[in-house]
């Protein structure tokens, strides 16, 4: 199945589009965008630096009506991405929308990627089917391994690849996409431990300033683990049973804070949805996504799992 770039679409298109280096990535974009500016949209770039002044250099005067992003500063954390596209769907009060979104490229840690593929899942479950908008999410062929392509295939309805725009034959479909979710490599021996309980916050606190300390953390930054180490604790006491368990180490240049809990979430998007000011119980992951670099949570038949990741 065939769309121009000129199209409009009156339901959320999500599709990966497959380039080969700047040039292609340009070639393959700049059509897709114009058609957009023309047809009255609004055009939203969630990329690298290089690749939306690329962008800008190509599109001319068109540039001006598009909302440029970069990537890094807007998907550092990939959690931190749903949240961009809902504010842009908001503001727009039904306005037909379309955007680039690219959070994966060459140089992600493996921890970032795997939550930039469950992004990509979970983008499909955010955005409700009605909404008009057309978001095209590049891949780079030449620097991606081809793991990550066949995952994109799984993660987007729609892939283009060359001329041609087509349904993804191995979509794994809106409830797929749900429960789509990498496991977590498991902690090392010897990492720090602590069984802690409702009395043992505090300690808790000390446990992850100490470690924070040890590593070497700016002062801000271990504040800021802290205070998102508290949060989640206390979900873990309040929400899993009244105890929670406490495991810190050191990995790829960062201090990882993990808790374990018997608690389950069943909202894959609790953490990636401003909650609203009247939400207490849903507010502590969503501060950690916006105090850590990265944020890894798993819910498995034992319980769950919240990861911290916050680099020294």
């Amino acid at each position: 199945m065939n769309a121009e770039p000129n199209a409009a679409y009156d339901e959320f298109r999500h599709e990966a589009l497959l380039y080969r280096g700047l040039a292609d990535f340009v070639d393959r974009t700049v059509p897709f965008i114009r058609g957009g500016v023309e047809a009255g949209e609004s055009v939203a770039v969630v990329t690298s630096a290089e690749h939306f002044e690329a962008l800008r250099q190509a599109l001319g005067s068109h540039a001006r009506a598009v909302a440029f992003a970069d990537m890094a500063d807007v998907g550092a954390n990939p959690a931190r991405i749903i949240p961009f596209w809902q504010d842009f769907i908001a503001a727009q009060d039904g306005r037909p929308l379309r955007g680039i979104g690219e959070p994966i490229w060459a140089g992600r840690s493996a921890a970032e990627l795997a939550e930039c593929q469950r992004h990509e899942c979970l983008l499909n479950v955010a955005i409700d089917r009605a909404t008009p908008m057309w978001l095209l999410c590049p891949y780079d062929l030449t620097g991606l391994n081809p793991e990550v392509i066949d995952e994109a295939r799984c993660s987007h309805p729609y892939v283009t690849e060359g001329l041609t725009r087509r349904e993804s034959g191995v979509f794994r479909g809106v409830e797929g996409s749900r429960a789509a979710m990498a496991p977590l490599p498991m902690p090392p021996e010897g990492c720090q431990r602590f069984a802690f309980r409702r009395g043992d916050l505090a300690a808790v606190r000390e446990m992850v300033a100490a470690g924070a300390v040890q590593a070497g953390m700016s002062k801000s930054r271990t504040e800021d683990l802290i205070s998102a180490a508290h949060e989640v604790a206390s979900n873990c006491v309040r929400h899993g049973g009244g105890a929670g368990d406490l495991r810190l180490w050191r990995d790829d240049g960062a201090l990882i804070t993990e808790f374990r809990d018997g608690g389950r979430l069943e909202d894959p998007l609790i953490d990636r949805v401003r909650p609203a000011a009247h939400a207490a119980g849903r507010r502590g992951l969503w501060l950690a996504n916006q105090l850590c670099d990265l944020v890894q949570i798993r819910t498995l038949p034992s319980g769950t799992v919240v990861r911290l990741h916050m680099r020294v």
